[in-house]
């Protein structure tokens, strides 16, 4: 908190200041002394909470999870050790990281009458409205850990939910091909132990690769957490009505299921797909250049970014790891690395600052793994389950807390009396 005050109207209101960033005005008061609210669709100018979690700088292209860059996280560290940063706050020693997996790999299996609950979804339904209906049933399982004034149970249910996702998620994917589901096996790690149970078949014995391990593990890393997003939003405004964790986690998974959301690694994709082959890149260019084409270059801009998304460069390398050992000749990833050299040398694109983002690349390396397109949404949310874990225990935690109850600016009509359905 600064000591310094913002003139609005006849009224003075405290500038706050966080670690680093912008700093914040707190019109708490403001209607109280004005009469009037402030207008910002889609809470762009808006800091709805104080959290000492993720920090962005767009213009910058940095992103900090508790203060340590993503691009050392995510070349240096696991899952499991951003995980326990996110949730409680430091990096763990070893002998905290071997305490946090084993708690997390005793929670991996789900309750059986789960598998019940899959069969009543049809064959071609959506990984992500299976993983909507999951999550949120997980609820009327696990009653010993939905007391959210409880911090035993509320850090029960974080472990939960960690743990649980992989298992849901590889399940989901399983039940869509008709093959049956495989028991974690917690000898793995975190990410191996996922890979088997979505790739894995009873009848053979799975081999982990190293590199597609290492590739699946820090695109976890680089999806966990992104400060205060649409789903992340979504979470904290179910999680301040008092709602249990398991409530407010399928909340967030079904605000992620939004194409401009989750869903934009997959449109990069078929957009890749679309252009075909390095030859049409100029065609496509000149297309997403004109006003009057339906045409967009997924993958290029960011709401948040106006520089290289740090993420980017991060899946930029890992995809060159994966077709090589892979073996993979793709026409799609030479369409990205030209489609992408062709736009930063542009004048068009970097006056707008359209620069690559994390989705430009992921969808690429997704689907050589052997991923299919519904199951990108569904990797976002296995990652993005910590960042919202650990969001809504420091919401839960804030004293200051209150319901979410954003207002409006009414434009419909006036007070005006009834009139008889006979006389209309």
């Amino acid at each position: 908190m600064t000591d310094t005050t913002l003139k609005i109207g006849d009224g003075d209101y405290p500038v706050m200041s966080g670690s680093v960033g912008p700093d914040v005005v707190d019109i708490r008061k403001l209607y109280a002394k004005t009469g009037m609210f402030t207008y910002d669709p889609g809470f762009t100018s808006t800091a709805s909470c104080e959290s000492a979690l993720t920090y962005i700088d767009g213009d910058e292209g940095v992103l900090l999870h508790r203060g340590y860059p993503i691009g050392e996280l995510a070349e240096k560290s696991s899952f499991m050790e951003v995980s326990h940063l996110l949730l409680n706050g430091e990096l763990p020693t070893q002998a905290e990281l071997d305490k946090f997996t084993h708690t997390i790999s005793r929670h991996t299996m789900l309750h059986e009458q789960l598998a019940t609950f899959y069969r009543g979804f049809r064959r071609d339904a959506h990984p992500m409205a299976i993983m909507c209906g999951v999550v949120g049933a997980l609820s009327a399982f696990y009653h010993d850990s939905t007391d959210i004034t409880d911090p035993r149970q509320r850090m029960i249910a974080s472990h939960r939910l960690i743990a649980k996702m992989p298992t849901i998620a590889a399940m989901a994917y399983k039940y869509s091909v008709g093959q049956p589901f495989l028991y974690p096996d917690n000898n793995l790690s975190y990410t191996g132990n996922f890979l088997r149970m979505t790739f894995g078949v009873p009848a053979e014995e799975y081999v982990v690769d190293p590199v597609i391990e290492r590739a699946m593990d820090r695109i976890f890393i680089l999806h966990a957490d992104h400060e205060q997003n649409a789903s992340t939003s979504t979470v904290r405004l179910a999680g301040s009505s008092g709602a249990n964790p398991f409530a407010c986690i399928a909340a967030g998974i079904a605000c992620l299921w939004g194409p401009a959301h989750g869903g934009a690694n997959e449109a990069a994709l078929n957009m890749l797909r679309e252009i075909g082959t390095p030859d049409r890149i100029p065609e496509y260019i000149a297309r997403a250049k004109d006003k009057n084409d339906p045409f967009r270059l997924m993958g290029f801009g960011h709401r948040v970014y106006k520089n290289y998304d740090p993420r980017a460069t991060v899946m930029q390398k890992t995809v060159r790891e994966v077709f090589a050992a892979m073996n993979v000749s793709d026409p799609v990833f030479d369409v990205a690395l030209q489609l992408e050299e062709m736009a930063l040398n542009d004048p068009y694109f970097v006056e707008k600052k359209l620069f690559p983002n994390v989705d430009f690349y992921s969808g690429v390396i997704l689907s050589a793994i052997g991923f299919p397109t519904t199951m990108f949404t569904v990797l976002f949310a296995l990652a993005r389950t910590v960042g919202w874990v650990a969001q809504w225990n420091e919401m839960i935690s804030d004293p200051e807390q209150k319901i979410g109850r954003p207002r409006q600016l009414y434009t419909g009509p006036t007070e005006r009396a009834y009139t008889p359905i006979g006389d209309r």
